[in-house]
């Protein structure tokens, strides 16, 4: 990997977010993939030190897609996968009031074939610590980091009297290219 500044995106590679059910009614709910469709970020790179590099990202809260939905009773069907990211919008995330989900690194260690990067996430207006972990191989960077939903104060979703219910962690998942600026 050579030093230098690198450019993120959706055409550099995928963000996906990934949930799981839980609760008596778990059987009659989905674990979805929802993939961040419109996002940008910049990597800093310092091979010789990690100290050195950085990143930092910008999504846009509202591009969330739900791409697939695995288990329940019945298949998901498109007014689902709508239904859902309705519900993301307004009442999980609300993106109208927090359009943008920003990460900015503090500390990157490790080496290229594992490091943790440690930053702040602003999620539904609440900055919390947290970290990624993440290894590089050749050109492309794969990772992931858990959310716990409650500490940025989302309630996670719940259905069927609360029968059906959202698991609080969820995890983020990228493979991105690193293409140089």
């Amino acid at each position: 990997m050579d030093p230098g500044t690198y450019s993120l995106g959706p055409g550099s590679g995928s963000l996906l977010v990934h949930t799981t059910r839980t609760g008596l009614g778990a059987k009659a709910g989905h674990d979805l993939t929802i993939e961040v469709t419109r996002w940008r970020g910049e990597a800093v790179v310092d091979p010789a030190g990690p100290a050195g590099s950085s990143v930092t990202l910008e999504l846009d809260a509202s591009s969330l897609e739900v791409k697939e939905g695995t288990g329940g009773i019945k298949p998901l069907t498109d007014g689902d996968r709508r239904e859902i990211q309705k519900l993301m919008r307004e009442k999980v995330l609300q993106t109208d009031r927090h359009p943008t989900i920003t990460f900015r690194s503090a500390r990157i260690s490790g080496d290229p074939e594992s490091f943790q990067v440690e930053g702040d996430l602003t999620l539904a207006g609440v900055t919390r610590p947290v970290t990624v972990s993440g290894t590089l191989a050749g050109d492309r960077v794969h990772g992931t980091a858990t959310i716990t939903q409650t500490r940025w104060g989302i309630r996670p979703y719940s259905g069927l009297f609360g029968a059906l219910k959202l698991n609080d962690d969820v995890d983020v998942r990228f493979d991105l290219g690193l293409t140089p600026q």
